[in-house]
């Protein structure tokens, strides 16, 4: 498993980080040279997951189906990360959900991520979960169903 921070203590590394975002990547590319519509390509993601998830979005060069971020964090502020977000990445929309009683990351940590994608240039559903502490609740779940499948785009 590739891991770029320690949650509880430091700073990104980010060379790490794109090496986790080059993993993902590669697994977007492999479904969508076996057809896959990249609008039905949706990537979720909890806690570090959720920083991954979004990095792989914002640096992946086509609008994918949808970004879902749980209880995660901006993964980064360089300059030159922000520079490489494609017009078709900010096309891709995000979900974030975050726990007011997550005492991991803290709820601060969640409510900064979508002023910093209005700044790049992108929407962002956020949610808050009264009383959640570092987990997913059934709430949250229900939503990104409902959430995924309005995106979905047909096969027809």
């Amino acid at each position: 498993m590739l891991q770029f921070l320690n949650v509880q203590n430091s700073p990104v590394d980010e060379s790490s980080l794109l090496k986790a975002v080059q993993s993902v990547h590669s697994l977007i590319d492999k479904e969508l040279a076996a057809g896959i519509d990249p609008k039905n390509v949706f990537l979720c993601g909890f806690s570090q997951g959720g920083a991954l998830t979004l990095a792989s979005v914002l640096l992946y060069p086509k609008t994918l189906g949808g970004g879902a971020v749980f209880s995660g964090w901006v993964p980064f502020n360089s300059s030159s990360i922000i520079e490489r977000i494609t017009p078709e990445a900010k096309r891709t929309p995000i979900l974030w959900s975050h726990g007011i009683a997550d005492g991991t990351v803290l709820f601060e940590a969640g409510q900064a991520g979508p002023p910093f994608l209005q700044h790049v240039g992108m929407n962002c559903e956020f949610k808050a979960y009264p009383g959640l502490a570092h987990s997913l609740n059934s709430q949250e779940l229900q939503h990104l169903e409902s959430w995924i499948k309005s995106r979905l785009q047909s096969s027809s």
